[in-house]
């Protein structure tokens, strides 16, 4: 099959939004299931590994790598994908990387050891780290600044399904088959994806030969240093905490790392693998800083929601699934009006909506001690839900509002990679404090008194959130 030439034409922004033809929604429809697959990976993976132990006599401290491994291995490649779209095309990129995860994803199925199930997993998260970042800039090149809010909303929906669908499968996978099928359930869905891909993704061009040279010194400063964070954040989450002398040597490692890419990158400037200059704009700077918070307060708390529900009202897999659904159907709502807004509105009302309403909704997780109604953390789900919808498109579309055509990808990159790290540290201060608290209290009770920093890490998001634009966005580095 053979792909269009050329994209469609990015339309000027207008009073009047345009509208969503079918083959911009056949993109974006396709370019959805590449991260459709992957949370769908992380969330099943999770449900899995004592099938895994058990099969293979490991210890769970080593296959605790089977996720670390993949969460390292997106870290490090998530700041290449400006660069490597430039250099190579977006859409080859894109397919390569949907190529690589599906064939890591057969390879973890085949795995015969502890050993080689790690490395085949962190061959997955090389795919896994570049399909979002890669395919959002796309989506944004394809639809154009009047239409990014309503395209945004049709690809977060599905998205919004993942976390409830993953233990859902996984549980199935785990009671009537074999462990290995949570990978190779993969494989007939990447191939699917990459076929539909060739046919309805277009081929933005890439810089080739004129693209600009990677930034090795950069590469070898950010990818370990953002790695070291992330494990850093990951281990602080076991019984040391931050205090635990690898925690620390991580942090401080990455730390030391990350300063040296920022010193090397203001005397780069654009030629730099994550271009800083990016964050002198208003626009990009607000949206990414709240990328990097949401990313903490929304990973954080689905941590401690299907934990809840599995420890303390003893619930299965697949039960806790199902319990979470009502957040999905919120956030599923809420997406679909508020991306319609957002195509029309200033940014900042919608999005300080939505920060309220998140509030709100986990509120009542903070009094799980006094054992609540069961109807009532239902609702407080769907609320909570329907806040992180509303905030989604907005914050996305402001992001790629303040960026060239030419610079989205490198956009991508930034705020992902951001989002990903903000997510590693709200789990591990969570996952800290919940440990220190069941410590001094009966479960319920810690659960309650962890979902207060819950709470506060939603509470912090209002601050950047108070700087967006008070008025629709633009085109800002046009």
């Amino acid at each position: 099959m053979t792909a269009p030439s050329r994209a469609p034409a990015a339309p000027a922004a207008s009073a009047a939004p345009e509208r969503l033809d079918p083959a911009l929604l056949r993109t974006s429809f396709v370019l959805v299931l590449g991260p459709i697959l992957a949370l769908l990976d992380t969330t099943i993976v999770s449900v899995g590994l004592d099938a895994v132990a058990r099969d293979f006599g490991a210890p769970i401290a080593t296959l605790q790598w089977v996720s670390a491994g993949y969460l390292l291995a997106i870290s490090m490649v998530m700041p290449l994908a400006g660069w490597a779209s430039d250099r190579f095309g977006a859409r080859t990129m894109w397919m390569t990387s949907v190529a690589l995860f599906t064939a890591g994803s057969a390879l973890c199925g085949l795995s015969w050891s502890a050993g080689s199930l790690i490395a085949f997993r962190v061959l997955q998260g090389i795919g896994g780290g570049l399909i979002q970042p890669i395919g959002q800039s796309i989506v944004v090149r394809a639809a154009g600044p009047g239409r990014l809010g309503r395209v945004f909303g049709v690809t977060v929906l599905p998205l919004t399904f993942a976390p409830v669908l993953g233990p859902l499968l996984g549980g199935l996978i785990i009671e009537r088959l074999d462990w290995r099928w949570m990978f190779l359930v993969n494989v007939p869905l990447g191939l699917v994806t990459l076929v539909l891909a060739a046919r309805f993704v277009p081929a933005f061009a890439g810089a080739g030969g004129a693209a600009r040279r990677l930034d090795v010194r950069g590469l070898a400063l950010l990818s370990p240093g953002l790695a070291a964070v992330v494990y850093g954040f990951s281990e602080a989450g076991g019984a040391g905490g931050f205090g635990a002398p690898r925690v620390v040597a991580s942090l401080a490692a990455g730390a030391v790392l990350l300063a040296g890419y920022g010193a090397h990158a203001l005397r780069r400037r654009g030629a730099a693998l994550i271009d800083l200059g990016l964050f002198a704009r208003r626009g990009f700077a607000v949206a990414t800083a709240n990328s990097f918070l949401q990313g903490a307060a929304l990973y954080s708390s689905m941590l401690l929601l299907p934990l809840y529900y599995q420890q303390v009202e003893h619930a299965s897999a697949l039960e806790a699934g199902l319990l979470l659904a009502p957040q999905a159907l919120g956030t599923a709502v809420a997406t679909f009006y508020a991306s319609r807004l957002t195509d029309r509105m200033a940014p900042r009302p919608i999005i300080l909506t939505g920060i309220l309403l998140t509030l709100a909704g986990t509120v009542a997780f903070t009094r799980l001690g006094a054992h609540p109604a069961g109807w009532l953390l239902t609702l407080s789900l769907v609320v909570r839900g329907a806040g992180l919808g509303v905030v989604m498109a907005p914050g996305m579309a402001t992001v790629y509002a303040a960026v060239r055509p030419d610079e989205t990808a490198r956009a991508a990159g930034a705020v992902n990679t951001l989002n990903r790290v903000g997510g590693s540290l709200g789990t591990a201060v969570l996952a800290v404090v919940l440990q220190r608290s069941l410590g001094h209290h009966a479960p319920a009770a810690a659960f309650g008194a962890t979902f207060w920093w819950a709470v506060g890490l939603s509470a912090v998001t209002l601050v950047p959130a108070l700087f967006y634009p008070s008025r629709k966005p633009g085109k800002e580095a046009a």
